[in-house]
């Protein structure tokens, strides 16, 4: 994302010269019910969390209107580690943990939260990507890592293509053609990046910060992704333009098992666990700005 902050009259051989990356995150209004575990979708100012742990499973949904949070309609379903996608007013929600691995699928409409098509495979630590009507979900565990991927045609899921690294604790973004997955646990901390056409995954530039239990944001060639664990809580943001990933402006809380939302130039990050249940929100302001 370019801005341009004031036309000063920069000649033409200098323009280059004069633009500057500024990307930070800044705090927001905090969540209502500190948790981790927990899933996001929408935009910054008007973003959604659902479920995730408290030292219980939690139904919890909170809307955001880029100053404060409010509660919404309670999941069907309490669970935590599940994924998210879609808007404020026409989310998704998918897989989980109760006290067994979840395939539970809902809806939301802006006020409450209805049953949707289970998924296949029944998983926890999993990510989502795209809408209520196009969802994409991949990864996750089972008992084992899994790289399954799965379709969401806004009523049933179908099966998609297999991830290239089975993985779980994944961070997601993008669309169901074309999608964006990166970091998660293998045993160890994963660096990989991958990308998908609707049919199938390939390999995409590796993250800079290895990590799992992180969150993404924006599209497959604007991404997003921050906070995780590294073996020890993880401040990193970083940035993808559809080839490689640089560094971004750093969390200021390091935390992991977070929830993401927004586009890489207005993210949203809500959640996670330092220490404790975090209710931590940050706003992040990414681009090139011209002097």
């Amino acid at each position: 994302m370019i801005r341009d902050r004031a036309n000063v009259g920069i000649p033409i051989k200098n323009w280059l010269h004069n633009w500057i990356k500024i990307s930070s995150w800044s705090s927001g209004g905090s969540l209502n019910t500190a948790r981790y575990g927990l899933a996001g979708a929408g935009t910054q100012n008007a973003g959604l969390c659902m479920g995730g742990y408290t030292g219980s499973y939690s139904a919890k949904t909170e809307e955001y209107n880029g100053t404060s949070w409010s509660s919404g309609g309670n999941l069907i379903t309490a669970r935590n580690s599940l994924a998210g996608a879609g808007t404020q007013t026409a989310g998704l929600c998918m897989g989980g943990y109760t006290t067994t691995y979840s395939a539970a699928t809902e809806e939301y409409n802006g006020t409450s939260w209805s049953s949707g098509g289970n998924l296949i495979t029944a998983r926890r630590y999993l990510a989502g990507a795209g809408t209520q009507n196009a969802g994409l979900c991949m990864g996750g565990y089972t008992g084992s890592y899994s790289a399954k991927t799965e379709e969401y045609n806004g009523t049933s899921w179908s099966s998609g293509g297999n991830l290239i690294t089975a993985r779980n604790s994944l961070a997601g973004a993008g669309t169901q053609n074309a999608g964006l997955c990166m970091g998660g646990d293998t045993g160890s901390n994963s660096a990989a990046t991958e990308e998908y056409n609707g049919t199938s995954w390939s390999s995409g530039g590796n993250l800079i910060t290895a990590r799992s239990a992180l969150a993404g944001a924006g599209t497959q060639t604007a991404g997003l992704c921050m906070g995780g664990t590294t073996g020890s809580d993880s401040a990193a943001t970083e940035e993808y333009n559809g080839t490689s990933w640089s560094s971004g402006g750093s969390l200021n809380t390091a935390r992991r098992n977070l929830a993401g939302a927004g586009t890489q130039a207005a993210g949203l990050c809500m959640g996670g666990y330092t220490t404790t249940y975090s209710a931590a929100t940050e706003e992040y302001n990414g681009g090139w700005y011209r002097l």
